[in-house]
């Protein structure tokens, strides 16, 4: 029998991996679903390939241009995801959550009733919304894996382990592209260096976030919501070939590392199958392993690693304020209005304002709160720098 799923963000570079899987073993799903934002050519490609009947198209320039096409007069086509309990008559397979940034959120939480499966790549969801999401897990017994690279390999370390045996869990970052550079010598590298990341092929925003390590500070909070460990207990560690991506350290002396090739495709296809399922992968490599070179992280070539520190214990929409706030001075350095090194100065100046660290005491209580609060945010720096 057929398993069925759905992909939200299925033109990004998850999706499409997820998507590239697929093709491999097609006589054994059958796609409910797919969504993307605005590349509407890509998304038409995959339903045709798939078959697939139901497509969301969130941007509305391009759902008015997917809507001529004469293939779009065979399926059905929406423009939001209001319409998910008409599109899911039973509860389906797996669905991978892979939109990227806050708008990725509504959808999860919306969708976790109709999957039984749940594979979230969306950093912004899980920091954000992570209770409203777990409350959401367990109202409908739906499994949840999480897909990014750090956090699955943690995942499937701990499985059948107790939490209470933690001693330590190191998550390594590769460093990005100026490892080996001053940070004073960074004031005026340009957009093109700073995406260059020596490891991985991503989109502009998550390589600008890897260059500052603010995707480090977020796979922290990630770990201590989605693993109930306290941030003392969480440690960043630089390891420039990105072989390694977990290490965890338990009380009983035993030490766990978990290593894979640099391809996100091991965790996705890890998420859609059972352990018995073979994957083609490179043979060990050796070489790397004897040289692994783990280094520490420091503050003064990254500055942004200082939040962890401003971070509160419990759940608060501060988290939503830091998303909120990188996201739009990330947003300005690839608009060329700020230098790549205001990011972190502006940042860190705007997380020590008294009137943001109330922040800290409130804990969200839905969705729209966490998008009004991102909104506002975004909303006062654009009106600063006019």
């Amino acid at each position: 029998m057929k398993k069925k799923i759905a992909i939200l963000g299925s033109t990004g570079s998850i999706g499409k991996c997820l998507i590239n899987i697929i093709k491999k073993d097609k006589k054994n799903f059958e796609i409910i679903l797919l969504s993307a934002d605005a590349n509407y050519k890509d998304l038409l490609k995959q339903a045709k390939f798939f078959k697939v009947k139901n497509l969301i198209i969130t941007n509305k320039k391009s759902f008015y241009k997917i809507k001529k096409n004469s293939y779009s007069k065979k399926i059905k086509i929406y423009n939001n995801f209001d319409g998910l309990k008409k599109i899911f008559r039973k509860r389906i397979d797996y669905t991978m959550s892979s939109i990227s940034g806050i708008q990725g959120l509504k959808p999860t939480i919306e969708i976790i009733k109709y999957t039984k499966k749940i594979a979230i790549a969306n950093k912004e969801a899980i920091i954000c919304g992570w209770d409203l999401i777990e409350k959401k897990l367990n109202k409908y017994k739906t499994k949840f894996v999480p897909v990014d690279s750090e956090h699955f390999s943690i995942w499937y370390a701990l499985q059948d382990i107790e939490k209470s045996l933690v001693e330590k869990i190191y998550l390594t970052a590769s460093g990005g592209p100026f490892l080996e550079k001053s940070y004073k010598r960074l004031n005026k590298v340009n957009i093109k260096q700073v995406t260059n990341h020596p490891n991985w092929k991503m989109g502009k925003k998550i390589s600008t976030d890897s260059a500052t390590m603010i995707n480090k500070v977020f796979e922290v909070i990630e770990a201590k919501k989605i693993f109930k460990i306290p941030y003392k207990k969480l440690s960043i560690i630089i390891h420039p070939k990105s072989y390694v991506h977990a290490i965890i350290k338990f009380k009983n002396g035993l030490t766990k590392i978990i290593a894979h090739d640099t391809n996100m495709k091991i965790p996705i296809f890890n998420s859609l199958y059972s352990s018995k399922k073979i994957i083609n992968s490179k043979k060990l490599d050796f070489k790397t392993l004897n040289n692994l070179d783990f280094r520490d992280a420091k503050l003064n070539k990254f500055p942004l690693l200082r939040t962890i520190k401003m971070l509160p214990n419990n759940t608060s929409l501060f988290e939503t304020i830091l998303v909120s706030i990188n996201d739009k001075f990330v947003e300005l350095f690839l608009n060329n209005k700020i230098k790549f090194t205001d990011i972190s100065k502006k940042m860190n100046k705007m997380l020590n304002l008294n009137s943001l660290k109330k922040y800290k005491k409130i804990k969200p209580k839905s969705i729209d709160e966490i998008i009004k609060v991102n909104k506002k945010i975004k909303n006062d720096i654009e009106n600063l720098i006019k």
